[in-house]
């Protein structure tokens, strides 16, 4: 499974270790990724997923994970978040029409 956030796309960064005497080893820096259950208001579903910890508290502030998907840019999401980003416009283009 990779180490990449589902829905805002972070992934390991690469840095430095520096030791008290400033000698530099390579390291990684994970993100904190969670799995978590969102539900999908529009749609009535809900769909897990593997994110990091700070998307999870952007999806909280936007108003949970339709008002996220709609503010989120599409090079970003995976592909199972872009297909739930579609059919949540496609319910909102139905409900517009009725």
């Amino acid at each position: 499974m990779a180490r990449e956030c589902e829905l805002s796309g972070v992934k390991p960064i690469i840095g430095h270790s520096v030791s008290h005497s400033n000698i530099k080893t390579k390291r990684r820096f994970l993100p904190n990724l969670v799995n978590v259950t969102l539900r999908s208001e529009a749609l009535n579903q809900a769909f897990s997923m593997r994110i990091a910890a700070k998307t999870l508290r952007t999806v909280d502030k936007l108003g949970g994970l339709d008002g996220y998907l709609a503010k989120a840019k599409d090079e970003k999401l995976s592909p199972k978040a872009l297909k739930i980003k579609r059919d949540i416009q496609k319910r909102a283009e139905e409900g517009a029409e009725a």
